[in-house]
Protein backbone atom coordinates (compact mmCIF):
# COMPACT_ATOMS: atom_id res chain seq x y z
CA UNK A 1 0.00 0.00 0.00
CA UNK A 2 0.88 3.33 -1.02
CA UNK A 3 1.38 6.00 1.70
CA UNK A 4 1.52 10.00 0.35
CA UNK A 5 2.11 12.47 2.80
CA UNK A 6 -0.44 15.89 2.66
CA UNK A 7 0.95 17.97 -0.50
CA UNK A 8 2.77 15.26 -1.96
CA UNK A 9 2.22 13.19 -5.36
CA UNK A 10 3.04 9.12 -5.01
CA UNK A 11 5.93 7.57 -6.32
CA UNK A 12 4.08 6.93 -9.78
CA UNK A 13 3.03 10.93 -10.19
CA UNK A 14 -0.10 9.06 -10.63
CA UNK A 15 -1.69 10.33 -7.39
CA UNK A 16 -1.29 13.48 -5.09
CA UNK A 17 -2.66 13.93 -1.62
CA UNK A 18 -4.11 17.48 -1.21
CA UNK A 19 -5.47 18.31 2.14
CA UNK A 20 -6.50 14.51 2.86
CA UNK A 21 -8.12 14.42 -0.57
CA UNK A 22 -6.20 11.45 -3.38
CA UNK A 23 -6.65 13.43 -6.21
CA UNK A 24 -5.53 11.67 -9.78
CA UNK A 25 -3.33 13.62 -11.57
CA UNK A 26 -3.31 13.06 -15.06
CA UNK A 27 -6.72 14.41 -16.64
CA UNK A 28 -9.51 12.28 -17.61
CA UNK A 29 -9.36 11.49 -21.45
CA UNK A 30 -12.53 11.76 -23.44
CA UNK A 31 -12.91 11.13 -27.13
CA UNK A 32 -14.80 13.40 -29.24
CA UNK A 33 -15.64 13.09 -32.73
CA UNK A 34 -16.47 16.63 -33.40
CA UNK A 35 -12.73 18.27 -33.12
CA UNK A 36 -12.48 19.53 -36.23
CA UNK A 37 -8.88 20.51 -36.06
CA UNK A 38 -8.01 17.34 -35.18
CA UNK A 39 -5.83 18.38 -31.71
CA UNK A 40 -6.73 18.35 -28.12
CA UNK A 41 -8.72 20.97 -26.96
CA UNK A 42 -7.65 20.43 -23.61
CA UNK A 43 -10.30 22.66 -21.71
CA UNK A 44 -9.89 22.42 -17.90
CA UNK A 45 -12.60 20.94 -15.94
CA UNK A 46 -13.57 23.07 -12.35
CA UNK A 47 -16.43 22.73 -10.46
CA UNK A 48 -17.28 26.39 -10.70
CA UNK A 49 -16.59 26.71 -14.18
CA UNK A 50 -19.50 27.50 -16.22
CA UNK A 51 -20.63 25.75 -19.40
CA UNK A 52 -17.96 26.31 -22.09
CA UNK A 53 -19.86 26.41 -25.23
CA UNK A 54 -18.99 22.80 -26.10
CA UNK A 55 -21.60 21.91 -29.01
CA UNK A 56 -20.82 17.65 -29.12
CA UNK A 57 -23.25 15.88 -27.77
CA UNK A 58 -22.99 12.92 -25.76
CA UNK A 59 -23.30 9.99 -28.46
CA UNK A 60 -20.52 11.70 -29.78
CA UNK A 61 -18.37 11.60 -26.77
CA UNK A 62 -16.45 8.44 -25.00
CA UNK A 63 -15.07 8.56 -21.89
CA UNK A 64 -11.89 6.39 -21.57
CA UNK A 65 -9.64 4.70 -18.72
CA UNK A 66 -6.96 7.19 -19.47
CA UNK A 67 -6.89 9.07 -16.25
CA UNK A 68 -9.87 7.70 -14.44
CA UNK A 69 -8.19 5.79 -11.30
CA UNK A 70 -7.99 2.09 -10.45
CA UNK A 71 -10.57 -0.29 -8.84
CA UNK A 72 -7.39 -1.62 -7.20
CA UNK A 73 -7.32 -3.44 -5.00
CA UNK A 74 -10.31 -4.62 -6.70
CA UNK A 75 -12.74 -4.66 -3.37
CA UNK A 76 -14.76 -1.45 -4.93
CA UNK A 77 -16.74 -1.16 -8.33
CA UNK A 78 -14.89 0.74 -11.37
CA UNK A 79 -14.25 4.43 -11.11
CA UNK A 80 -16.71 4.73 -13.77
CA UNK A 81 -19.78 2.85 -15.03
CA UNK A 82 -21.14 4.81 -17.61
CA UNK A 83 -24.61 4.79 -19.25
CA UNK A 84 -25.25 6.06 -23.36
CA UNK A 85 -27.84 5.41 -25.68
CA UNK A 86 -26.76 4.26 -29.36
CA UNK A 87 -29.22 3.88 -31.84
CA UNK A 88 -32.01 3.46 -29.50
CA UNK A 89 -30.40 0.90 -27.57
CA UNK A 90 -29.05 1.38 -23.84
CA UNK A 91 -25.57 0.62 -23.28
CA UNK A 92 -22.74 0.10 -20.32
CA UNK A 93 -19.23 1.25 -20.53
CA UNK A 94 -17.11 0.12 -17.43
CA UNK A 95 -14.22 2.16 -17.35
CA UNK A 96 -10.54 1.51 -15.67
CA UNK A 97 -7.13 1.75 -15.02
CA UNK A 98 -5.68 -1.39 -15.16
CA UNK A 99 -2.49 -2.28 -13.19
CA UNK A 100 -0.67 -5.15 -15.67
CA UNK A 101 1.93 -6.93 -13.68
CA UNK A 102 1.37 -10.20 -16.60
CA UNK A 103 1.81 -7.78 -19.67
CA UNK A 104 4.29 -6.93 -22.74
CA UNK A 105 4.44 -5.63 -25.95
CA UNK A 106 4.88 -7.34 -29.40
CA UNK A 107 7.26 -5.43 -31.54
CA UNK A 108 6.99 -5.98 -35.53
CA UNK A 109 9.52 -4.26 -37.08
CA UNK A 110 9.65 -4.03 -41.11
CA UNK A 111 13.34 -5.17 -42.49
CA UNK A 112 15.00 -7.99 -43.87
CA UNK A 113 18.25 -7.28 -41.50
CA UNK A 114 18.95 -9.94 -39.43
CA UNK A 115 18.36 -8.20 -35.99
CA UNK A 116 19.60 -11.65 -34.00
CA UNK A 117 18.94 -15.26 -33.31
CA UNK A 118 15.69 -16.31 -32.77
CA UNK A 119 15.52 -16.70 -28.62
CA UNK A 120 18.51 -14.36 -27.99
CA UNK A 121 18.24 -11.98 -25.40
CA UNK A 122 16.72 -8.25 -26.05
CA UNK A 123 18.17 -6.06 -23.84
CA UNK A 124 17.83 -2.23 -22.59
CA UNK A 125 20.68 -0.32 -20.88
CA UNK A 126 22.18 -3.61 -20.20
CA UNK A 127 19.26 -5.66 -18.45
CA UNK A 128 17.45 -8.43 -20.58
CA UNK A 129 13.89 -7.58 -21.51
CA UNK A 130 12.61 -9.71 -23.57
CA UNK A 131 13.69 -12.04 -27.06
CA UNK A 132 14.16 -12.62 -30.11
CA UNK A 133 10.64 -14.48 -31.77
CA UNK A 134 9.78 -16.39 -34.88
CA UNK A 135 10.25 -13.74 -38.09
CA UNK A 136 7.54 -13.08 -40.21
CA UNK A 137 7.19 -12.38 -43.51
CA UNK A 138 9.34 -9.43 -44.06
CA UNK A 139 9.09 -8.39 -40.61
CA UNK A 140 11.33 -9.40 -37.43
CA UNK A 141 9.66 -9.78 -34.87
CA UNK A 142 10.50 -8.76 -30.50
CA UNK A 143 8.33 -10.34 -27.33
CA UNK A 144 8.86 -7.86 -24.86
CA UNK A 145 8.12 -7.69 -21.17
CA UNK A 146 6.22 -10.28 -19.49
CA UNK A 147 5.91 -10.92 -15.93
CA UNK A 148 9.37 -13.17 -15.37
CA UNK A 149 10.94 -9.72 -16.52
CA UNK A 150 8.96 -7.76 -14.67
CA UNK A 151 8.78 -9.64 -11.49
CA UNK A 152 10.91 -12.83 -11.73
CA UNK A 153 14.48 -11.28 -12.59
CA UNK A 154 16.31 -9.04 -10.45
CA UNK A 155 14.96 -5.27 -8.95
CA UNK A 156 16.62 -3.41 -11.95
CA UNK A 157 15.65 -6.02 -14.29
CA UNK A 158 12.23 -5.45 -13.17
CA UNK A 159 12.78 -1.78 -12.79
CA UNK A 160 14.08 -1.16 -16.32
CA UNK A 161 11.14 -3.68 -18.05
CA UNK A 162 9.17 -1.71 -16.83
CA UNK A 163 10.10 1.59 -17.80
CA UNK A 164 10.99 0.39 -21.18
CA UNK A 165 7.52 -0.94 -22.32
CA UNK A 166 5.92 2.55 -20.97
CA UNK A 167 8.34 4.43 -23.01
CA UNK A 168 7.46 1.91 -25.75
CA UNK A 169 3.76 2.30 -25.10
CA UNK A 170 3.69 5.79 -24.64
CA UNK A 171 4.81 5.75 -28.10
CA UNK A 172 8.55 7.19 -27.18
CA UNK A 173 11.64 5.87 -28.84
CA UNK A 174 13.85 3.51 -26.63
CA UNK A 175 17.11 1.56 -27.92
CA UNK A 176 17.57 -1.65 -27.55
CA UNK A 177 20.13 -4.54 -28.30
CA UNK A 178 20.23 -8.31 -28.90
CA UNK A 179 22.56 -10.22 -27.88
CA UNK A 180 25.15 -11.52 -30.66
CA UNK A 181 23.02 -9.56 -33.09
CA UNK A 182 22.34 -5.35 -33.80
CA UNK A 183 21.19 -2.09 -32.35
CA UNK A 184 18.18 -1.04 -33.18
CA UNK A 185 15.98 1.80 -31.89
CA UNK A 186 12.65 1.26 -31.84
CA UNK A 187 9.19 3.56 -31.93
CA UNK A 188 5.90 2.92 -32.51
CA UNK A 189 4.90 4.15 -36.02
CA UNK A 190 8.45 5.17 -36.95
CA UNK A 191 10.74 3.65 -39.07
CA UNK A 192 13.59 1.34 -37.13
CA UNK A 193 16.88 2.08 -37.00
CA UNK A 194 19.14 -0.43 -37.33
CA UNK A 195 23.08 -0.47 -36.04
CA UNK A 196 22.72 3.49 -36.84
CA UNK A 197 20.95 3.28 -40.26
CA UNK A 198 17.62 4.18 -40.64
CA UNK A 199 15.15 1.41 -42.59
CA UNK A 200 13.53 2.85 -45.30
CA UNK A 201 11.47 0.07 -47.49
CA UNK A 202 9.64 -3.34 -46.20
CA UNK A 203 10.76 -6.35 -48.86
CA UNK A 204 8.11 -6.55 -51.35
CA UNK A 205 8.30 -10.06 -50.96
CA UNK A 206 10.76 -13.17 -50.50
CA UNK A 207 12.84 -13.81 -53.29
CA UNK A 208 10.80 -16.47 -55.32
CA UNK A 209 7.57 -14.29 -55.12
CA UNK A 210 9.49 -11.37 -56.59
CA UNK A 211 10.54 -13.46 -59.11
CA UNK A 212 7.20 -14.24 -60.17
CA UNK A 213 5.83 -10.87 -59.43
CA UNK A 214 8.01 -9.20 -62.07
CA UNK A 215 8.81 -12.18 -64.37
CA UNK A 216 7.12 -11.23 -67.64
CA UNK A 217 8.49 -7.45 -67.41
CA UNK A 218 12.01 -9.20 -67.13
CA UNK A 219 11.68 -11.05 -70.00
CA UNK A 220 13.60 -10.50 -73.28
CA UNK A 221 15.48 -7.75 -71.31
CA UNK A 222 17.87 -9.69 -69.83
CA UNK A 223 19.17 -13.33 -69.82
CA UNK A 224 18.95 -14.06 -66.27
CA UNK A 225 17.61 -12.86 -62.96
CA UNK A 226 18.51 -13.97 -59.24
CA UNK A 227 16.88 -12.33 -56.79
CA UNK A 228 18.70 -12.73 -53.58
CA UNK A 229 17.30 -13.47 -50.11
CA UNK A 230 17.97 -14.96 -46.93
CA UNK A 231 15.37 -17.20 -47.03
CA UNK A 232 13.94 -18.60 -50.51
CA UNK A 233 16.52 -16.62 -53.32
CA UNK A 234 15.00 -17.12 -56.77
CA UNK A 235 16.29 -18.08 -59.79
CA UNK A 236 14.22 -16.81 -62.97
CA UNK A 237 15.14 -19.52 -65.48
CA UNK A 238 14.38 -22.23 -63.05
CA UNK A 239 11.10 -20.93 -61.15
CA UNK A 240 8.07 -22.09 -62.20
CA UNK A 241 7.06 -18.39 -63.57
CA UNK A 242 9.76 -17.92 -66.32
CA UNK A 243 8.69 -21.52 -66.94
CA UNK A 244 5.61 -20.91 -68.17
CA UNK A 245 6.42 -17.88 -70.26
CA UNK A 246 9.32 -19.77 -72.16
CA UNK A 247 12.48 -18.55 -70.13
CA UNK A 248 15.44 -20.21 -71.63
CA UNK A 249 18.24 -21.95 -69.23
CA UNK A 250 21.51 -20.28 -68.88
CA UNK A 251 23.69 -22.57 -67.29
CA UNK A 252 23.62 -20.57 -64.13
CA UNK A 253 24.31 -23.07 -59.92
CA UNK A 254 23.17 -21.36 -57.01
CA UNK A 255 25.44 -22.85 -53.77
CA UNK A 256 22.61 -23.28 -51.40
CA UNK A 257 19.78 -26.11 -50.66
CA UNK A 258 17.67 -26.30 -53.42
CA UNK A 259 14.24 -26.59 -52.15
CA UNK A 260 11.36 -26.63 -55.60
CA UNK A 261 12.76 -25.45 -59.20
CA UNK A 262 13.80 -22.00 -58.76
CA UNK A 263 13.86 -21.48 -55.23
CA UNK A 264 17.17 -21.68 -52.92
CA UNK A 265 17.24 -21.84 -48.97
CA UNK A 266 20.85 -20.96 -47.27
CA UNK A 267 22.86 -19.44 -50.32
CA UNK A 268 24.45 -17.59 -47.35
CA UNK A 269 24.32 -16.74 -43.51
CA UNK A 270 21.85 -13.96 -41.69
CA UNK A 271 22.69 -10.48 -41.76
CA UNK A 272 22.36 -6.85 -43.33
CA UNK A 273 23.74 -7.15 -46.14
CA UNK A 274 21.86 -8.35 -49.82
CA UNK A 275 18.20 -9.20 -48.60
CA UNK A 276 18.95 -10.00 -45.03
CA UNK A 277 22.02 -11.70 -45.77
CA UNK A 278 25.79 -11.41 -44.74
CA UNK A 279 26.92 -11.01 -48.19
CA UNK A 280 28.12 -7.81 -49.95
CA UNK A 281 28.97 -9.33 -53.16
CA UNK A 282 26.34 -11.38 -54.41
CA UNK A 283 28.47 -13.35 -57.07
CA UNK A 284 30.07 -15.55 -54.18
CA UNK A 285 26.30 -17.39 -53.93
CA UNK A 286 26.82 -18.76 -57.24
CA UNK A 287 28.60 -21.55 -59.38
CA UNK A 288 30.35 -22.07 -62.21
CA UNK A 289 28.10 -21.64 -64.99
CA UNK A 290 27.26 -25.01 -67.37
CA UNK A 291 29.58 -24.08 -70.51
CA UNK A 292 27.31 -26.12 -72.40
CA UNK A 293 24.56 -23.94 -71.71
CA UNK A 294 25.97 -20.39 -71.20
CA UNK A 295 27.61 -18.05 -73.52
CA UNK A 296 29.79 -15.53 -73.67
CA UNK A 297 27.76 -12.35 -73.23
CA UNK A 298 25.10 -13.96 -71.49
CA UNK A 299 23.03 -11.00 -69.09
CA UNK A 300 22.82 -11.91 -65.27
CA UNK A 301 20.37 -8.84 -63.09
CA UNK A 302 21.35 -9.62 -59.35
CA UNK A 303 18.81 -8.07 -56.96
CA UNK A 304 17.65 -7.54 -53.44
CA UNK A 305 14.16 -7.85 -52.35
CA UNK A 306 13.52 -4.03 -51.87
CA UNK A 307 15.94 -3.00 -54.43
CA UNK A 308 18.06 -1.57 -52.28
CA UNK A 309 20.90 -3.82 -53.71
CA UNK A 310 21.16 -4.34 -57.53
CA UNK A 311 24.03 -5.15 -60.10
CA UNK A 312 24.44 -6.28 -63.47
CA UNK A 313 26.73 -8.48 -65.39
CA UNK A 314 28.04 -10.17 -68.72
CA UNK A 315 29.42 -13.39 -68.86
CA UNK A 316 33.44 -12.89 -70.70
CA UNK A 317 34.72 -15.58 -72.66
CA UNK A 318 35.66 -17.77 -69.64
CA UNK A 319 32.26 -17.37 -68.67
CA UNK A 320 32.42 -15.53 -65.72
CA UNK A 321 30.24 -12.79 -64.73
CA UNK A 322 31.93 -9.17 -65.03
CA UNK A 323 30.14 -6.20 -63.63
CA UNK A 324 28.58 -3.25 -66.22
CA UNK A 325 26.46 -0.38 -65.29
CA UNK A 326 23.22 -1.19 -65.11
CA UNK A 327 21.39 -0.84 -68.66
CA UNK A 328 18.40 1.58 -68.99
CA UNK A 329 16.06 -1.39 -69.94
CA UNK A 330 16.57 -2.38 -67.10
CA UNK A 331 16.16 1.20 -64.48
CA UNK A 332 12.73 0.69 -64.17
CA UNK A 333 12.37 -2.52 -62.91
CA UNK A 334 14.46 -1.67 -60.04
CA UNK A 335 12.30 1.26 -59.62
CA UNK A 336 8.89 -0.87 -60.11
CA UNK A 337 10.77 -3.22 -56.56
CA UNK A 338 11.10 0.05 -54.97
CA UNK A 339 7.89 1.47 -55.64
CA UNK A 340 6.29 -1.20 -54.30
CA UNK A 341 8.01 -1.82 -51.21
CA UNK A 342 5.77 -0.06 -48.14
CA UNK A 343 7.47 1.42 -46.24
CA UNK A 344 9.44 -0.03 -43.15
CA UNK A 345 7.84 0.95 -39.76
CA UNK A 346 7.83 -0.41 -36.01
CA UNK A 347 4.57 -1.60 -34.47
CA UNK A 348 3.79 -1.96 -30.97
CA UNK A 349 1.43 -3.60 -29.62
CA UNK A 350 0.39 -3.63 -25.79
CA UNK A 351 -0.49 -7.49 -24.58
CA UNK A 352 -2.20 -8.02 -21.39
CA UNK A 353 -4.46 -10.12 -19.64
CA UNK A 354 -7.35 -8.57 -17.91
CA UNK A 355 -8.60 -11.84 -16.75
CA UNK A 356 -7.39 -11.35 -13.03
CA UNK A 357 -9.16 -9.14 -9.96
CA UNK A 358 -10.02 -6.02 -11.84
CA UNK A 359 -13.04 -7.70 -13.77
CA UNK A 360 -14.34 -7.61 -9.97
CA UNK A 361 -15.22 -4.02 -10.94
CA UNK A 362 -17.44 -4.83 -13.32
CA UNK A 363 -19.66 -7.10 -11.20
CA UNK A 364 -19.75 -9.19 -8.22
CA UNK A 365 -18.94 -12.53 -10.21
CA UNK A 366 -16.21 -11.83 -12.24
CA UNK A 367 -16.27 -14.55 -14.49
CA UNK A 368 -19.36 -13.98 -15.97
CA UNK A 369 -17.56 -10.62 -17.79
CA UNK A 370 -14.77 -13.13 -19.17
CA UNK A 371 -17.68 -15.42 -20.41
CA UNK A 372 -19.19 -12.41 -21.75
CA UNK A 373 -16.27 -11.12 -23.40
CA UNK A 374 -15.87 -14.85 -24.74
CA UNK A 375 -19.21 -14.56 -26.31
CA UNK A 376 -18.52 -11.23 -27.95
CA UNK A 377 -21.52 -9.34 -25.45
CA UNK A 378 -18.20 -7.12 -24.01
CA UNK A 379 -16.56 -5.08 -26.68
CA UNK A 380 -12.84 -4.90 -25.22
CA UNK A 381 -11.30 -1.42 -25.65
CA UNK A 382 -8.20 0.11 -24.30
CA UNK A 383 -8.34 4.03 -24.49
CA UNK A 384 -10.61 3.47 -26.76
CA UNK A 385 -9.14 1.54 -29.27
CA UNK A 386 -10.16 -1.82 -30.52
CA UNK A 387 -8.33 -4.57 -28.39
CA UNK A 388 -8.22 -8.07 -29.91
CA UNK A 389 -9.04 -10.61 -27.36
CA UNK A 390 -7.15 -14.04 -27.81
CA UNK A 391 -9.20 -17.12 -28.19
CA UNK A 392 -9.24 -19.54 -24.69
CA UNK A 393 -9.59 -18.65 -21.20
CA UNK A 394 -9.19 -15.07 -19.30
CA UNK A 395 -9.53 -11.86 -21.33
CA UNK A 396 -6.32 -11.33 -22.65
CA UNK A 397 -6.31 -8.38 -25.08
CA UNK A 398 -3.74 -6.60 -28.08
CA UNK A 399 -4.24 -3.07 -29.18
CA UNK A 400 -2.02 -1.00 -31.16
CA UNK A 401 -0.42 1.52 -29.26
CA UNK A 402 0.29 4.02 -31.66
CA UNK A 403 -4.28 4.31 -32.26
CA UNK A 404 -4.32 5.54 -28.35
CA UNK A 405 -4.09 8.68 -27.22
CA UNK A 406 -0.90 9.95 -25.89
CA UNK A 407 0.88 9.22 -22.81
CA UNK A 408 -1.87 6.10 -22.27
CA UNK A 409 0.20 4.09 -20.16
CA UNK A 410 1.11 4.67 -16.79
CA UNK A 411 3.26 2.53 -14.34
CA UNK A 412 3.73 1.88 -10.54
CA UNK A 413 6.74 0.82 -8.71
CA UNK A 414 5.91 -2.75 -8.09
CA UNK A 415 6.84 -2.60 -10.90
CA UNK A 416 3.80 -3.02 -13.22
CA UNK A 417 2.08 -1.10 -16.28
CA UNK A 418 -1.12 0.64 -15.77
CA UNK A 419 -2.92 0.45 -18.64
CA UNK A 420 -6.42 2.19 -19.69
CA UNK A 421 -9.28 -0.72 -20.13
CA UNK A 422 -13.10 -0.27 -20.81
CA UNK A 423 -16.08 -2.52 -21.13
CA UNK A 424 -18.79 -1.98 -23.06
CA UNK A 425 -22.10 -3.86 -23.44
CA UNK A 426 -25.88 -3.44 -23.69
CA UNK A 427 -27.46 -2.95 -19.85
CA UNK A 428 -29.27 -6.24 -20.36
CA UNK A 429 -26.13 -7.97 -20.65
CA UNK A 430 -24.62 -5.47 -17.75
CA UNK A 431 -27.46 -6.67 -15.29
CA UNK A 432 -27.20 -10.28 -16.39
CA UNK A 433 -23.92 -10.67 -15.71
CA UNK A 434 -23.97 -8.96 -12.25
CA UNK A 435 -23.13 -5.78 -12.59
CA UNK A 436 -23.02 -2.86 -9.84
CA UNK A 437 -26.07 -1.64 -11.47
CA UNK A 438 -26.62 1.23 -8.62
CA UNK A 439 -23.03 2.66 -9.58
CA UNK A 440 -24.39 3.40 -13.45
CA UNK A 441 -24.21 7.29 -14.16
CA UNK A 442 -25.10 8.93 -17.28
CA UNK A 443 -22.34 10.05 -19.73
CA UNK A 444 -23.53 13.35 -19.35
CA UNK A 445 -22.87 13.37 -15.64
CA UNK A 446 -19.37 12.06 -16.48
CA UNK A 447 -18.06 14.46 -19.04
CA UNK A 448 -19.57 16.85 -16.48
CA UNK A 449 -17.37 15.79 -14.05
CA UNK A 450 -19.77 13.92 -12.40
CA UNK A 451 -18.39 10.14 -10.66
CA UNK A 452 -20.26 7.41 -9.16
CA UNK A 453 -21.27 5.69 -5.52
CA UNK A 454 -17.94 4.34 -5.57
CA UNK A 455 -15.45 7.72 -6.01
CA UNK A 456 -12.57 7.54 -3.57
CA UNK A 457 -10.90 10.02 -5.74
CA UNK A 458 -10.91 13.77 -6.90
CA UNK A 459 -10.43 14.07 -10.59
CA UNK A 460 -7.63 16.93 -11.45
CA UNK A 461 -9.03 17.76 -14.68
CA UNK A 462 -10.41 16.30 -17.98
CA UNK A 463 -8.61 16.44 -21.61
CA UNK A 464 -10.78 15.96 -24.73
CA UNK A 465 -9.18 14.58 -28.19
CA UNK A 466 -10.19 13.22 -31.47
CA UNK A 467 -10.02 9.43 -31.90
CA UNK A 468 -7.65 7.80 -34.33
CA UNK A 469 -8.71 7.92 -37.93
CA UNK A 470 -8.79 4.28 -38.46
CA UNK A 471 -10.26 3.88 -35.22
CA UNK A 472 -14.10 2.44 -35.01
CA UNK A 473 -16.27 4.49 -32.68
CA UNK A 474 -15.79 2.18 -29.33
CA UNK A 475 -19.60 2.68 -28.25
CA UNK A 476 -21.68 -0.03 -30.72
CA UNK A 477 -24.86 -1.25 -30.36
CA UNK A 478 -24.51 -5.11 -30.78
Amino acid sequence: MCYIADGKSGACDRYANEGGNLVRLDPLVVLERRIEDGGDVVPFLEEDKPWDGNVVKPKDQFVTAIGAGTTYPDYKPAPFIVSSEVDGVDMITVVTEGIFSYCGAKVKIDTDRHLGPERNLVRANGEPIGHVTTGEYGSQMLSLGGVHHLTGGGKKEGRVTCSTLLALCNGEAVTLTIDEGSEIVVQADKAPIINGVVEERMRVGCGSATVGMFASQWKDLVDEVVVVDDHITGVMSEHQAGKVIGWKETGIKIKGRRSTPGRYFQVAGPGTGWGGTNLDDPLVILGDFNAKVAVEGQSLLMVSTTGEHFAYYELDADLKPIQKDIPDRLQNSIERIEENCEPALCSVLFMGGAGGSLRAGVTENPVKLTRSAQAALTTVTCGGTDAYRWPGGGITIMSDVARMPDNSFGYVPTPALVAPIEFTMRREDFEALGGHMEYIIPIEDAVAGGTGLQKDHLLKGQRQVEPHADNAWPVVAK
